[in-house]
């Protein structure tokens, strides 16, 4: 284990990488099947189906990249090597997912899907050894906390950033005589030259210092082995994939729910008016939402050093599904209620998600303590594992609906598929976050154990840099 002193910096640069990430994930998350559906022209059936098919494979690739990351050597470490590799394919990959071609229908499928497809392999190649990194950085949990919530904060504003900027560059290439399919392609190109500048600021700014102990020598066999009997790996894996099902969810319907619900117009989305400036009001609602996010994730240190990690994601889970609940009965004209839901739904989802990232690395401790090898990279992959496999379902579950309750692109919607509408951003949303509340009482490593854990292996890397 090399020792340097984690500095503020550090922490900057690594929350820059999940700004970075979570930039491209708000756009796939908030605005990706409407432009498949209003904008690129393909069925909102089909959309569901290609993100379950192409995610499913996706999902497998998380933990091989995790595998490769552990066995990767490169004077700058096992994984922030990839940041520097694939930050441009990264980005350029971004750009071809909303370039909309002269093809048939049948022909805009095909191209969607090998798109997408490589879309999110690029996403797992860089996100995996990402993620990993706070396994390498320190092995104090308290450090790992506050990673993670930096992680976390930048994860956000980066959120913001994005859905700030979005539908702005969009009006503003539309207002230069740019159609809409151009005016997506442009708007990427801006965002992706952002993300690569972010990724590389991270590759820059962290360092490894953890190694596995020296004695170990390469075995996937074992590892995977170790990774099965992780009990506490598997709990984690269930939670996040329930908690990105509810977020999933409730963003990728919230633009169809302004804009077919809420909107007197379709063609003209209902605005709010700030100062001289005017918002649309789905644009506020994403940013509001991205904001009480981030006051989640800055509070999430404190609230779990007083209570515990598991008992403050149990809590915020709950809370957020008897909230989501109470959104299926709020009016089109009740819009004071639509934001404050928002804004303490969001909350609560905000508070989770540095827990999730820290007790990820607490079960990276927990296997080498157990075994006596350490596999971070693919321990971590569970982190992108359950990311890719909640949005996987979440997104199809999302375009499936839509389907079912009779959605039809750029039209006025029946009552029917309205009430389906409300349905998706309330009932559904809220059985996942009641699920995915559920699967932490099995969750065991409380800190008290962690603590001793820790002791217990630094007492061995203390050990083993003696000899």
């Amino acid at each position: 284990m090399k020792t340097s002193k984690v500095t503020l910096k550090e922490k900057i640069g690594y929350g820059f990488g999940d700004a970075a990430s979570s930039m491209f994930w708000k756009i796939f998350t908030f605005y990706l099947a409407i432009f498949y559906t209003d904008v690129f022209g393909i069925p909102a059936a089909a959309v569901g189906t290609m993100f379950l098919l192409t995610r499913i494979w996706d999902t497998a690739n998380d933990p091989i990249m995790g595998i490769i990351g552990d066995r990767t050597k490169t004077r700058w470490g096992k994984f922030r090597p990839y940041l520097l590799w694939l930050a441009f394919p990264f980005a350029i990959i971004g750009v071809l997912l909303f370039t909309t071609p002269e093809l048939s229908v049948k022909g805009k499928i095909i191209f969607a899907y090998i798109t997408y497809t490589l879309m999110m392999m690029a996403y797992t190649a860089i996100n995996v050894p990402y993620a990993s990194l706070l396994g390498v950085m320190t092995s104090d949990p308290n450090e790992r906390t506050s990673f993670a919530s930096f992680r976390m904060v930048f994860a956000f504003a980066g959120s913001l950033l994005v859905v700030a900027i979005f539908q702005p560059l969009l009006d503003i290439f539309k207002t230069n005589n740019i159609n809409i399919n151009t005016s997506y392609q442009l708007t990427m190109v801006v965002i992706g030259s952002i993300v690569v500048g972010f990724f590389l600021l991270t590759f820059s700014w962290t360092r490894e210092r953890i190694t596995p102990p020296k004695e170990q020598q390469n075995s996937l066999k074992k590892d995977i082995k170790n990774l099965l009997n992780n009990i506490p790996w598997f709990v984690l894996l269930g939670a996040g994939v329930m908690t990105l099902i509810f977020n999933s969810v409730r963003d990728g319907v919230a633009v169809y729910y302004f804009k077919y619900f809420i909107s007197d117009d379709i063609n003209q989305e209902t605005s709010v008016l700030f100062s001289s400036m005017t918002i649309a009001y789905s644009t506020f609602y994403l940013f509001l939402g991205q904001a009480t996010n981030m006051v989640g994730v800055i509070l999430a240190k404190p609230v779990s050093a007083k209570i515990g990690k598991r008992k403050t994601f149990i809590y915020a889970m709950f809370t957020a599904a008897i909230l989501s609940t109470l959104f299926f009965y709020i009016g089109r004209e009740d819009t004071f209620m639509i934001f404050a839901l928002q804004a303490l739904i969001s909350f609560c989802a905000g508070i989770i998600f540095p827990l999730l990232w820290s007790m990820y690395a607490d079960t990276a401790d927990y296997s080498e303590w157990k075994t006596g090898r350490r596999a971070t990279g693919l321990v971590f992959s569970a982190s992108s594992m359950s990311q890719k496999l909640g949005w996987t379902i979440g997104g199809a579950i999302t375009m499936w609906l839509l389907a079912i309750f009779g959605f039809e692109s750029n039209v006025s919607q029946s009552p029917e598929t309205i009430k389906g509408i409300k349905y998706m951003m309330s009932y559904v949303p809220a059985l996942s976050a009641l699920i995915s509340g559920m699967f932490m009482f099995f969750y065991k490593l409380d800190d008290t154990k962690i603590e001793k854990i820790m002791l217990e292996l630094n007492q061995r890397r203390a050990s083993e840099k003696q000899d």
